[in-house]
């Protein structure tokens, strides 16, 4: 497929304009100036191809664009804007879904991006998550998108987890269920008791919400083993559950808390050498 540059084209006109106007604006106006630029561009007709960059796109059916898009990504071949807001004004996710099943992360992640959260690409989400495929942003991107829509997706979040396949993302979609329930309970808590560290597991209580968990984590929380980070974990969500702990702790040989406090004074220095 041949393809059409046009962040190139425009590369070249803003060039040409930029040297033509170098003293009428400063670098920062230009950092407004550019995107309006590009965005004029995509209603200027280029002779060679007898359309504007948004007419070339609008002209082409579904299949095309997203066959497009991937030959850019394929090829190496800058992506313009022009392309995606068509893709994503369509709104057909259905055209998009296959590009889940790539192995290139640049690709999952321009589909990911112009698919959202429609839920037609939920089990592909889910099916990168289980698989463990790909980087990791990729993967806390889509938990992040599937825990917004806890309640919708909590039967497969929950197939997955007795598989024993990726339990973190499954635990952190889980813990924003609404509905209250009591096998997600016990899987929250029961995590919890089998954590060496609890810090992540006293959050997905908190976000749980359910006030069942304040006992188990106000005795979790007295033990003077627990490092400062831990600590801070468990009376954030004590505290989210409606209980309170304000017993005085000393952590002054904790290396967190010591990294943190030089952290701090570092800040309140440079805030004043400013």
């Amino acid at each position: 497929m041949k393809l059409i540059d046009f962040d190139g084209l425009f590369d070249e006109k803003l060039a040409q304009y930029m040297s033509e106007n170098k003293n009428k604006h400063t670098e920062k106006q230009w950092e407004d100036v550019i995107p309006k630029l590009y965005k004029k561009f995509g209603d200027t007709r280029i002779p060679k191809i007898g359309c504007t960059p948004k007419e070339y796109y609008a002209r082409m059916s579904d299949a095309e664009l997203v066959a497009t898009l991937s030959a850019h990504l394929e090829q190496d071949v800058p992506v313009p804007e022009f392309l995606c807001n068509e893709i994503e004004n369509r709104g057909e996710v259905e055209t998009l879904l296959p590009m889940l099943n790539s192995e290139d992360t640049q690709t999952v992640s321009y589909a990911i991006n112009l698919i959202g959260e429609d839920a037609r690409a939920f089990d592909g989400y889910f099916a990168i998550l289980a698989d463990n495929r790909l980087d990791e942003d990729i993967r806390s991107d889509l938990a992040d998108i599937l825990r917004l829509h806890a309640d919708e997706v909590k039967a497969r979040a929950l197939s997955i987890y007795r598989d024993g396949k990726a339990k973190t993302y499954m635990l952190e979609i889980l813990s924003r269920v609404c509905v209250p329930s009591d096998e997600i309970y016990e899987i929250l808590l029961n995590e919890f008791h089998a954590a060496d560290d609890s810090s992540v597991y006293a959050g997905y209580l908190a976000a749980y919400g359910d006030e069942r968990a304040l006992p188990t984590l106000l005795r979790r929380i007295e033990d003077r083993s627990i490092g400062f980070v831990e600590f801070q974990e468990l009376k954030y969500a004590i505290e989210a559950l409606g209980g309170e702990y304000n017993e005085p702790r000393d952590f002054s040989n904790d290396k967190d808390y010591l990294a943190i406090e030089v952290a701090s004074a570092k800040t309140e220095t440079d805030g004043l050498k400013s």
